[in-house]
């Protein structure tokens, strides 16, 4: 018997409006060899057909009637989900993302192997073709998360990756959960650090082959409400020597694109080759980073000045809305920065 079957699973999905989403999760929890001891849907004052899709299902419903001052959504409903839950081990999805073939087996499994909690990026699955503006900030992201790095275990990550966490009951509530992250808009990366702090190591993986979403699935809109919210908050998460790599390797991404336009002001040949030489390289360096993420359109690497541009647009909105206090709109709620 493989050690994960011992394990009395809880699955805690928070979820407001998650119409469209959450019957594609629910479906691919229910295919899997393995079933987990309980399903549980927090619903968060959804005004959408979200309970009607669960209650299809073989699962435990829990309506939230009010949002406690000084609450954020998720962090409420993700806290009402463990507290509600009778398993040894809880495991909080997003009710975006969804499993493949097999990839409970393969998340239980790979929790079982490693002492600590389990964090999982979903693999990014692009349908439209302004979802790949994404990319420059999920790269980031991970760069920023400290992970997949050739040091492997031997740095530290900063926090959690939020959509798809495995941890204890015992872990859990030894941080008092999301209780102690209420406040948070990036309370995956602030549970984290609890864990961190506590002596539970934090383990982050990329989900590809295992589990997968849509991240902005409703427009580039969504993409740019979905990152403004909390980029900049990241940010200033992460540490100072990453925060300089990544700033380096932006602006580095500047030099092919000045040798090109001085090319073609002074018809300098050499300015011509070396930019282009550089420009494919950091395209090619690009698309490997991206691919490993998500299945981001390859053409989106020949055009990457654009997708560059759009990052920094969003990133300086961000600093904007954080310094003037901007609040947005993000699920029908306003979320203060």
């Amino acid at each position: 018997m493989a050690q994960f079957e011992n394990l009395k699973v809880s699955v805690i999905v928070p979820a407001r409006n998650e119409e469209k989403t959450i019957g594609n999760l629910l479906s691919s929890i229910f295919s899997q060899k393995i079933r987990p001891h309980e399903v549980i849907i927090v619903n968060d004052q959804s005004n959408d057909r979200t309970a009607e899709i669960a209650s299809a299902y073989d699962v435990k419903i829990i309506n939230l009637e009010h949002l406690p001052q000084g609450w954020l959504g998720k962090t409420w409903a993700c806290h009402n989900g463990a507290s509600n839950a009778s398993g040894d081990t809880l495991l909080f999805l997003d009710a975006d993302t969804s499993f493949e073939d097999g990839g409970l087996e393969k998340l239980l499994a790979c929790y079982c192997s490693h002492n600590g909690v389990l964090s999982i990026q979903p693999y990014h699955r692009i349908k439209n073709f302004y979802e790949n503006f994404a990319v420059y900030f999920n790269i980031i992201m991970m760069c920023a998360m400290n992970v997949f790095t050739p040091l492997g275990f031997r740095l530290k990550p900063i926090g959690a990756f939020g959509p798809c966490m495995v941890c204890s009951r015992q872990s859990y509530f030894s941080i008092d959960g999301h209780r102690s992250t209420k406040k948070k808009i990036l309370e995956d990366i602030e549970i984290g650090k609890k864990f961190l702090r506590n002596g539970t190591y934090v383990y982050c993986f990329g989900g590809k082959g295992t589990i997968s979403f849509r991240m902005y699935p409703y427009g580039l809109g969504s993409v740019v409400n979905g990152f403004a919210k909390g980029f900049t908050i990241g940010a200033s998460s992460t540490s100072i020597l990453n925060l300089i790599l990544v700033i380096f390797w932006i602006a580095g991404s500047f030099y092919p694109i000045t040798l090109l336009i001085k090319s073609a002001f002074t018809f300098d040949l050499f300015s011509l080759v070396t930019g282009l030489v550089f420009y494919f390289a950091y395209a090619a360096q690009l698309l490997w980073m991206a691919r490993r993420i998500g299945n981001f359109n390859p053409f989106f690497a020949l055009i990457w000045p654009f997708f560059l541009v759009f990052f920094i647009i969003i990133f300086f909105w961000s600093i904007i809305q954080l310094v003037f206090k901007i609040n947005i709109k993000w699920k029908g709620r306003t979320v203060n920065k």
